[in-house]
């Protein structure tokens, strides 16, 4: 590129000497003082320190302290299995999110690797990062601008602004304005001056901007932390009031100790924090598989939590593709079923355009304006678009708001309407055609032509025009969006368009997908009250549409609405959506169109774009929260059963032998509670997930628990301790003797057998909260069918195998034995049915659309 004007440009100045640039000796000093065209890098934190964190949050610490107290009393295998639990914990939760982060960076470079400079008074190319202040830098259609540019001289120049702006039509600078960094030419030519690098640029201070926002905790963050302090504090009061109890009844101090401790860890799930990072991470995997890429793992039941959806228009409740769908001429509107009548019109209208559809590597492309690419597309299957030579050219003009072109001996324009039309000669049913096409939120360009003038001006060659015609283009609502949008509204989601553009096109839209509510609020980013809570209160509805805002406007709408009490999605794709994107409880990027600080602000990256993906994941996310309640419930019901012997023994006051050891109840849960725990993580959604609002109360609610201690518990820990009692009678026990070693053990492995057992029945009770289990389809989770099996077989090997047994503390049972530990399987089924049976009786509305 030479700098100078093309030839086909009417009326440009006659050529001028290039101008040299800097020299290198000079650019390599003002590199060497304002440092390398690079955004400022966000600081990460070493990989040992995030895997230090996994060890040492309030769970863990609690898991810590329970080890070290058992090596305290002189147990050091107690001790090593709970350090085994911790380190088990933690190191698969920091591998999960490592993974889960490292697939979200796989992100491109937003500036580009090179950039054509004018140095030492010739044309060179040079790397982006080398890019100084004073920089000549030459601009052609294609080009990503890779640093704050002052314009020196323009031909026909458009630029792109979206990813900074979301305004999605492209702006025609001229010499003497300020293009940024982020932005890409879409058509024409420039020379401009670097004014600014690195993190001097404007994208670096929305960079900035975005990394300053504060990420907030997650619901399940939240609520996690909610029912982990309650299992803490209930574990450690319960085995302090134990311990009191062991030396009122005259227990030495150290096996009071001990036991206190056992009543301690059979109260905290250990196998819960695995379990729901191996379902978040499932969940994770589902969606990834639907184009929906999860940063984060709690980003997973985050989105089934979501309340209210901010979403961008172009590209995500559109296809950001310009179509012409109507055409009008003085003769009524044509039937572009027909191509070949609109070949007149469009013959003219690509003459005065440079936009093109051009195949590269056998694929169709646009090149230049989006409009004009339609236009082209358009004459091409009108068999229109052979191309008259140009002999002279009038580029668009924000002044004039048309172009126009010579070709073929006629002069050819096209342009705003309300800019062309005083231009033309009478055409009757014009403004009656346009009203229309307006109303309907299509843009619409007028297209008039002439015999070719005298003149060496565009205001003297474009006048006494005939009219041609009027089109209509359209970026096209995606295949899906209205159908997603009801989905949303059947889920009791609000929704809330925010966008960049004009507020016709963006109402427009909204109302064609069926978004706009029905009390029509479509405000500007100027209309919006200058107080949080004042804002909150007014976006507060169904179906909003804001447009023309800036990325501090969507900076507060995040925050007004989540202080409104909304759980907030915000989606976006430019740099400009950065900062919202961090501060809403889930910001959702665009990974086909969107830039790298919006992708690195974001918890999920929609790999298609596609607002539809959005809720389908919300769908996933809302299973994935069914799935944690129904692992809690059997978490917290096998606890039960765990803690069930320490309190007979209590109550009997050491009268009735304990029925499982401390090592027992920690096999139980980190051996046979665990597999069943994760495939319950795996229950596919149901039919329902989306009939109502999401739950967004706590995990630890009256009906959980009445559930988990009022009737599955007291079921299974019924018959375990009526099985552990019988066997120690039929072997002659009576209550206060000492039953010996070999009794005992029998008798032990007996009540871990009915703890099993019951923990088979209970998996399958869990799968649902109003069906009982025969009502289930039993392949519907065939992970818990392969669990259950494991299960079984972990407990024979647990009581099987003599070093295990013996360390446990229990053998296998006798006949008698098996048999009253069986019958934990119908006693928790026909409770677990009878409650449900109770609750559908008495009309008691189900958790979350339940199965």
């Amino acid at each position: 590129m030479t700098g100078d004007p093309p030839d086909d440009v009417a009326g440009a100045p006659a050529a001028r000497p290039e101008r040299p640039g800097l020299d290198s000796a000079e650019a390599a000093r003002r590199l060497a003082a304002d440092g390398p065209n690079r955004l400022p890098a966000r600081g990460r934190s070493p990989l040992p320190l995030l895997l230090l964190r996994e060890m040492v949050h309030f769970f863990a610490l609690l898991l810590w302290g329970a080890a070290g107290l058992a090596l305290l009393a002189g147990m050091p295998q107690l001790a090593v299995a709970i350090v085994v639990v911790i380190l088990l914990n933690g190191v698969f939760a920091f591998v999960q999110e490592y993974r889960a982060d490292q697939a979200g960076r796989r992100l491109r470079e937003l500036i580009p690797a090179d950039v054509t400079v004018r140095r030492d008074g010739r044309r060179t190319v040079v790397h982006a990062v080398d890019l100084v202040s004073g920089d000549m830098v030459l601009l052609e259609a294609g080009d990503r601008i890779s640093a704050d540019l002052r314009l020196a001289e323009t031909h026909a120049l458009a630029v792109n602004e979206s990813m900074l702006t979301g305004e999605s039509v492209p702006v025609r600078p001229r010499g003497g304005d300020a293009v940024l960094a982020g932005t890409f030419v879409v058509e024409g030519q420039a020379e401009a001056v670097v004014t600014a690098t690195g993190a001097r640029t404007r994208l670096a201070a929305i960079a900035t901007l975005t990394q300053a926002a504060r990420r907030p905790p997650s619901p399940l963050a939240r609520r996690l932390g909610t029912v982990i302090k309650i299992i803490a504090a209930i574990a450690l009061g319960v085995g302090t009031l134990f311990f009191a109890l062991t030396l009122l009844l005259g227990m030495a101090p150290t096996d009071g100790f001990l036991l206190a401790l056992g009543v301690t860890v059979a109260l905290v799930p250990e196998g819960l924090l695995p379990t729901v990072t191996l379902s978040l991470a499932r969940a994770a995997r589902s969606m990834a598989s639907r184009n929906a890429l999860v940063r984060h793992l709690e980003a997973v039941e985050t989105l089934g939590s979501a309340t209210f959806i901010c979403t961008d228009k172009t590209g995500t409740l559109t296809r950001n593709e310009m179509t012409v769908v109507e055409v009008w001429t003085p003769a009524g509107l044509l039937d572009l079923a027909a191509p070949a009548s609109a070949a007149d019109i469009m013959r003219s209208a690509v003459a005065c355009s440079t936009g093109r559809l051009v195949r590269t590597d056998g694929a169709l492309k646009g090149i230049g304006d989006p409009m004009e690419v339609a236009l082209h597309a358009l004459a091409l299957h009108a068999e229109a678009a052979q191309e008259e030579a140009v002999t002279r050219r009038f580029p668009f003009d924000p002044v004039r708001r048309r172009a126009s072109a010579v070709a073929g001996g006629r002069l050819h324009l096209k342009g705003a309407p309300d800019a062309v039309l005083p231009l033309c000669g009478e055409a009757p049913g014009a403004e009656q055609a346009l009203e229309a096409m307006s109303e309907r939120g299509l843009r619409v360009l007028a297209v008039a032509r002439r015999d070719a003038p005298a003149g060496d001006t565009a205001e003297e060659v474009e006048r006494d025009l005939t009219l041609l015609g009027l089109v209509g283009l359209e970026d096209p609502p995606r295949d899906g969006v209205t159908e997603a949008i009801a989905t949303c509204r059947r889920a009791g989601i609000k929704l809330a368009m925010i966008t960049g553009d004009h507020p016709g096109t963006a109402r427009a839209i909204a109302t064609k997908v069926g978004l706009l509510g029905p009390d029509s609020l479509v405000l500007t980013g100027r209309d919006l009250p200058a107080d949080d809570a004042a804002l909150g209160a007014l976006l507060d509805h169904d179906g909003a549409v804001i447009a023309r805002v800036t990325p501090e406007d969507k900076l507060r709408i995040a925050r007004a609405l989540r202080g409104r009490g909304h759980v907030v999605a915000m989606t976006g794709d430019g740099v400009n959506d950065g900062p919202a994107l961090r501060e809403a409880d889930i910001g959702i990027a665009m990974g086909a169109s969107g830039t790298d600080v919006a992708r690195e602000a974001a918890d999920l990256v929609l790999l298609d774009d596609h607002f539809a993906t959005i809720v389908t994941a919300i769908e996933l996310g809302r299973a994935t929260y069914a799935n944690i309640r129904r692992f809690l419930t059997y978490h917290l019901t096998d606890n039960v059963a765990e803690l069930t012997p320490f309190l007979v023994w209590a109550i009997s006051g050491g009268t009735v032998p304990l029925a499982l050891s401390v090592l027992q109840v920690l096999a139980l849960d980190i051996g046979t509670d665990l597999l069943p725990a994760l495939a319950l993580g795996a229950e596919p959604a149901n039919p329902r997930t989306m009939d109502g609002p999401a739950r967004t109360g706590a995990l630890l609610d009256r009906r959980l628990l009445v559930r988990v201690f009022g009737v599955l518990g007291p079921a299974q820990a019924t018959v375990e301790m009526i099985a552990f009692t019988t066997v120690l009678t039929l072997g002659g026990w009576a209550l206060g003797a000492d039953p010996g070693s070999a009794l005992l053990a029998a008798a032990s492995g007996t009540a871990f057998a009915a703890v099993v057992l019951g923990q088979l029945a209970n998996a399958f009770a869990c799968r649902s909260q109003t069906r009982w289990a025969g009502n289930l389809p039993w392949r519907g989770n065939r992970l818990l069918l392969g669990a259950v099996a494991s299960e079984a077989i972990l407990l024979l090997v647990f009581l099987g195998v003599p070093p295990l047994a013996g360390l446990l503390g229990g053998t296998l049972p006798p006949p008698a034995g098996w048999a009253l530990a069986a019958l934990a399987v119908p006693a928790v089924i026909g409770a677990d049915a009878l409650h449900k049976a109770f609750r559908v009786r008495r009309g008691v509305p189900s958790i979350q659309r339940p199965r």
